[in-house]
């Protein structure tokens, strides 16, 4: 990871979503960057720099929702976790799903943590911070 800028991927079809996680990551007082992919399949591309993506740099964190149109978050873990040059990027599951199938899913296929979206607008903005500080503050992530 950069030691001046963290570099986040966060995977979402959701525009006000992005806009409250970008917002909330600019918020805080560590410096990152965010890149929004808002379909599965243009994770995968951002991440295999293919596409409209050739030059970008690989993310130090993915936050990747479940219900999206194209491919759908459980396929880009599977995908991530199952190769070898992307499986040390941890990947957080932002969802709203509380369903028992898909923490199960997403568990077995590695995903590093599972957070239910919460719903009032200031718990979301707090949630956001508290996954900055622990996997961009107190964790070390893979170079």
């Amino acid at each position: 990871m950069n030691l001046n800028k963290a570099h986040i991927l966060l995977v979402e079809d959701n525009e006000g979503d992005i806009l409250l996680t970008t917002e909330a990551f600019e918020e805080s007082n560590i410096d990152s960057k965010i890149s929004v992919a808002r379909n599965g399949q243009e994770a995968l591309d951002f991440l295999y720099k293919t596409g409209n993506f050739v030059n970008v740099e690989k993310p130090d964190l993915i936050l990747l929702d479940i219900n999206m149109p194209i491919l759908n978050g459980h396929e880009v873990l599977d995908r991530i976790k199952n190769d070898n040059d992307l499986k040390t990027i941890p990947v957080i599951m932002l969802t709203t799903s509380s369903n028992q199938q898909d923490i199960d899913r997403a568990y077995k296929n590695h995903a590093n943590s599972y957070i239910i979206k919460p719903i009032e607008i200031q718990d979301f903005l707090e949630t956001i911070q508290k996954i900055e500080e622990f996997w961009l503050q107190i964790s070390t992530l893979s170079a």
